[in-house]
């Protein structure tokens, strides 16, 4: 059974990309690059993902977004849910698998403190 992203947990329109650009803040790492913004009054975390030309043909950047999206159902329950996300993959991106990308996800996330603390998302 495929388990896919929820459509309310996307970020698909132009001004939402920009606005989390203009207002948010952001950090990175050697493979991806991570803006986010707090929205207040939201019940989940929103995601958008940017993988540009320079990371590889369209198999190659389909892959990392899948992965990237994977990793964001895996780690639904940990992150804050008034954040609106939006990473951007980076040329080593390319040649990373699963466990790859959501190490590196939870490295940024956590160095941010964008994570919720583990005694509260056992509850």
């Amino acid at each position: 059974m495929v388990i896919q992203l929820k459509k309310a947990y996307r970020i698909k329109k132009n001004e939402e990309f920009q606005a989390i650009f203009k207002h948010g803040k952001s950090f990175a790492n050697r493979q991806l690059v991570i803006y986010y913004k707090y929205k207040q009054k939201q019940t989940h975390f929103r995601v958008g993902l940017s993988v540009g030309k320079k990371i590889g043909n369209a198999v190659t950047r389909n892959r990392v977004k899948r992965y990237l999206r994977e990793c964001f159902i895996h780690l639904e329950d940990d992150i804050l849910p008034d954040l609106d996300i939006v990473i951007i993959a980076r040329q080593p991106a390319s040649e990373m698998d699963y466990k790859a990308f959501k190490s590196s996800l939870l490295h940024l996330l956590s160095r941010q403190r964008l994570l919720k603390n583990k005694r509260e998302s056992r509850k």
